[in-house]
């Protein structure tokens, strides 16, 4: 007695076999194809990485700078119009149990030029500033070149400007004059960058006692920074405006400069999103590649789907072969993707000075997205190469 026909399976290893058929015998237009869901990963990781990088540069910037600096600023009352602090806010201020230092800068009517020969309009927007002695050490700035006052220079014709102020003024060393306030000073320093604090970067800083008795300044502070216990930042921050004028607390204003860069970060996460859109395309286009190559190939290889559908395979394995395809052509755009994603991060990050960073979740879900998207181009062609009948195949092959 005849046994009754069985159906043939596939183990892993013969699928596996068969799905690298294509790719292998195919190889330009395979790589064609997986280049498109290459360039859509190494978008995704690139942009992540680089946010996440200079997210981290901030982090390491701000832990240095310390996110506990507080500044209090003249607000504007009914009219718009500026309303001075009083004289007594910056020891008012010095007395909020939590307020570790206080430092601050006051106005002046004086204007800086490189020479006494350039005319009165032409100030190049930098402004005259009287400065404390623990400016610096309140700000943690550090010096570019020379050195900051002290107690006899505050009382001599000095004054130190910031890096932007000494390139605007053509002064490239300590030591050089400068014509401020209708008299000669001579520069004792140029201040390094400080990024919580750039408004002393277009300043001539000079010390205080000279800035009373010679450029019109009147003693009181412009500007007050705090330095705070950081877990207390908030509740300095609720009471600054009322201590520093309990008249009128509604006329101060009162800042966290290191808020700036939590709105800059939101901004550049708000910028991802756009630029992880237009890799949502790429790996769109990646798809429908994979999608016509994956039709194109079932067109091609018609005989070869006729005959073994005679030889007993069964719809299912030849879809199975042609979505494994599929999905390793998506796999090997995925990792393609991932390593020029990842060395465009470490690149960019080596050339900024950051500390490279790419997120573990991005590393992971590259080439599965990938995988994913390939294999959802494979369905159709697959299901048609499933549908293909022997004898029809056969006979258009």
């Amino acid at each position: 007695m005849t046994s009754p026909l069985r159906h043939t399976r596939l183990r892993p290893t013969d699928l596996l076999h068969l799905g690298m058929i294509g790719p292998r015998t195919r190889k330009m237009r395979s790589a064609l194809s997986a280049l498109g869901i290459s360039l859509g990963i190494a978008a995704v990781i690139a942009v992540t990485g680089i946010s996440h990088s200079n997210q981290a540069h901030l982090l390491e910037r701000l832990d240095q700078l310390g996110s506990n600096l507080l500044t209090v600023a003249p607000g504007k009352g009914p009219d718009q119009k500026p309303v001075p602090l009083p004289p007594t806010a910056e020891k008012m201020l010095a007395n909020i149990a939590p307020v570790q230092q206080v430092t601050a800068t006051g106005a002046t009517k004086a204007h800086v030029y490189r020479n006494d020969l350039i005319p009165a309009e032409r100030t190049g927007s930098i402004t005259v500033l009287a400065a404390r002695l623990n400016l610096p050490g309140v700000l943690r700035i550090h010096m570019k070149s020379g050195q900051w006052l002290d107690k006899a220079s505050e009382n001599l014709p000095v004054t130190v400007l910031g890096e932007q102020a000494a390139q605007r003024l053509g002064v490239s060393a300590p030591g050089e004059r400068v014509w401020l306030g209708g008299q000669w000073f001579v520069v004792r320093g140029i201040l390094a960058p400080n990024e919580l604090s750039p408004e002393l970067g277009t300043a001539a800083l000079v010390g205080w006692p000279q800035a009373t008795a010679r450029l019109g300044a009147d003693g009181t502070a412009a500007t007050v920074y705090l330095r705070t216990y950081p877990e207390r930042v908030p509740d300095v921050q609720a009471v600054a405006g009322a201590t520093a004028a309990p008249a009128s607390p509604n006329t101060v204003a009162v800042s966290r400069p290191s808020d700036l860069y939590t709105a800059r970060a939101e901004t550049k996460n708000a910028l991802t999103g756009l630029v992880l859109a237009l890799a949502g395309v790429a790996l769109l286009v990646g798809g429908v590649g994979i999608a016509n190559t994956m039709v194109v190939g079932v067109m091609e290889r018609r005989g070869e789907i006729g005959l073994r559908r005679a030889l007993g395979a069964r719809g299912s394995q030849i879809a199975a072969q042609f979505l494994l395809e599929a999905a390793l052509m998506g796999f090997i755009g995925g990792v393609g993707g991932l390593l020029v994603g990842g060395l465009t991060v470490y690149g960019y990050a080596f050339t900024q000075g950051w500390p490279a960073s790419i997120p573990l979740y991005t590393v992971v879900a590259g080439p599965l997205v990938s995988v994913l998207v390939a294999a959802m181009a494979g369905i159709y062609p697959a299901l048609r190469a499933a549908k293909a009948s022997p004898t029809d195949a056969l006979r258009s092959a």
